[in-house]
């Protein structure tokens, strides 16, 4: 017989986020999957219990297993992300339950950074609202492979088929207009438990899987060797002493790809070429290492070399580039303006940077362009162009979400002033989209 830790060790890990209106049940979705897998400890549960009954609910409101802060539990809203780690003997899962008002958007791109899938909620009664658009942009942007429309609370609009088939026509096809690859709806109710872990005994009607079904046989690729081999030089290793007297190495992670002794690699941005004599993992000499492997790679030549620097296949090395035109998420409080001096972080190396023009600002309703905004503000989503100090090698954001993405700092007080995606916004199916009116409204 298996163990639990054997069992575990042979399934996958799928990392997804849940994304909706406010009051559209995340917060009780994410609890009801949790509940009825099985993966909520008893003191949990029972302090849930607690606070229901001592707030007159009869039953428990497991909305309350995400909503940890104490002011969300006040409001009954989700404020900042909530992590939360379960398995079933299929799948492990590694949860991201995001806010859903519209001043905490930027929240949602954290959760869905690191993301394969993303769950977007949808009250039956409202369907397809401004903020429902808004969450779907922010996946198709950061090229979230998989979106799940969850139709919630079927129960109060009579587990109706049209309602539910009358908004998955309406967002799939705003989630196709974006490029969002692969759109599965679900009818569900979080609440009564509908489609969520148990098929729906009301929705006789739908055929497809449950939530949880759905999410323990998405396929799910974590191949980062058949991307471009990438990897960020973290730490230069020379430790001189009698018994290495000559050992140079770099340490780091590989981001993606593969890397094998005897290739001929270029260290960018300087250009040079060498070949790897050597790679250790783990204290131990090694042939060949893929991502996401934490190594050591020693080099033929003694080249100059640093923490930030990027070693890559000579021939399948990245561009390097002063300029950088990108999408990002603003983040911050105080405004990103053209003329700011910023620093830019990409995976190890952090160079400053002016922002020289921000050509658009997105209007996630229709998807237009407003041209020429000046600046962008909190959970603004604009097109940028920035000017570095120093050239990098960077990827588009849609060959390699590691390489090609990075974060634009306050040089003042380190403040993450926004998450950037190089390259073009959307995937193709997203680029007829007109530009708006100078006039246009804008949405935030």
């Amino acid at each position: 017989m298996t163990t639990t830790t054997e069992q575990l060790s042979a399934t996958t890990l799928l990392r997804f986020a849940t994304a909706g209106s406010v009051d559209d049940g995340k917060s009780t979705l994410v609890g009801r999957l949790l509940h009825d897998s099985k993966s909520i400890l008893t003191d949990q549960l029972e302090a849930v219990e607690q606070v229901s009954l001592s707030r007159g609910q009869e039953t428990p409101d497991l909305a309350l297993l995400t909503d940890g802060l104490r002011a969300e539990r006040e409001q009954g809203i989700t404020i900042d992300v909530a992590y939360r780690y379960f398995a079933t003997a299929r799948r492990r899962f590694i949860l991201a339950d995001t806010p859903g008002h519209v001043q905490y958007t930027r929240n949602m791109v954290t959760g869905a950074s690191t993301a394969e899938l993303a769950v977007v909620l949808v009250d039956a009664r409202n369907g397809v609202v401004e903020q429902t658009r808004r969450h779907a942009a922010v996946a198709a942007l950061l090229r979230v492979p998989h979106v799940v429309l969850a139709v919630n609370k079927m129960d109060l609009v009579d587990y109706a088929e049209p309602v539910f088939a009358a908004i998955a026509e309406e967002f799939t096809a705003y989630a196709a207009s974006l490029g969002v690859p692969e759109i599965t709806a679900i009818p569900i109710s979080a609440l009564a438990g509908d489609n969520v872990v148990e098929p729906s005994a009301h929705m006789d009607w739908y055929g497809g899987p449950t939530v949880l079904e759905h999410l323990e046989t998405v396929p799910v690729s974590h191949d980062l060797t058949a991307c471009h081999a990438r990897f960020p030089v973290q730490y230069v290793i020379r430790p001189q002493t009698a018994e290495h007297p000559d050992y140079r190495g770099y340490a780091g992670q590989i981001a993606a790809g593969v890397f094998r002794v005897g290739e001929a690699v270029s260290v960018l941005p300087s250009g040079r070429t060498t070949t790897i004599t050597g790679i250790d993992a783990l204290g131990e000499s090694v042939d060949i290492a893929w991502a996401p492997q934490s190594v050591t790679i020693r080099l033929a030549d003694d080249i100059d070399i640093a923490r930030g620097d990027l070693i890559a296949p000579a021939d399948d090395a990245p561009p390097v580039t002063q300029d950088i035109e990108a999408t990002v998420c603003h983040v911050a409080d105080q405004p990103l303006s053209v003329g700011q001096r910023v620093l830019l972080k990409h995976t190890t190396r952090t160079v400053k940077a002016i922002v020289k023009d921000i050509p658009s600002r997105l209007t996630l309703d229709d998807l237009s362009q407003h041209p020429a905004p000046g600046q962008l503000v909190a959970n603004d989503i604009g097109r940028v162009v920035v000017r570095t100090a120093e050239p990098l090698a960077l990827d588009a954001y849609e060959d390699s979400r590691r390489t090609g993405s990075f974060l634009l700092i306050d040089p003042a007080d380190g403040t993450t002033l926004s998450a950037g995606m190089a390259g073009a916004a959307f995937a193709a199916a997203a680029e007829a989209v007109v530009a708006a009116d100078d006039d246009a409204e804008w949405d935030f």
